[in-house]
């Protein structure tokens, strides 16, 4: 799914860098397009929400997990998660889809981390 354009209470899910520079792929569209913040790296941001992806998977996992809570916390919001971690940071799907485990109704992820949860057993 290609998201182009949001609907109200459609918050578009990309992957940072911690410094917030958000100057290319799902990050450069974020702030183009979906009120991402130059400089914020994580967090709401205008209609869209930032994930650290490019600070090692520790960092990336602790900042989806507080993703999933505050998605959570906000279920009048519709969150539509892209590849995170899957372009520029480089990570595969395999790698980074468990982060999503047990997200809640309110959070549409890729297909391919559907795909990687569903052959677990664990979406």
């Amino acid at each position: 799914m290609r998201i182009d354009s949001l609907r109200p209470g459609e918050v578009f899910v990309f992957g940072s860098n911690a410094s917030g520079a958000h100057g290319g792929g799902a990050a450069r569209f974020a702030y183009d397009r979906f009120g991402a913040v130059w400089g914020q790296s994580e967090g709401l941001q205008g209609q869209s929400y930032g994930i650290d992806t490019m600070s090692g998977l520790r960092v990336f996992e602790e900042q989806a997990a507080r993703f999933l809570a505050f998605a959570a916390s906000h279920p009048d919001l519709r969150f539509l998660v892209t590849e995170v971690g899957c372009g520029i940071a480089g990570y595969r799907p395999e790698q980074v889809a468990g982060f999503f485990r047990g997200a809640p109704a309110n959070v549409v992820l890729p297909e391919s981390f559907v795909a990687v949860l569903d052959a677990s057993g664990s979406a």
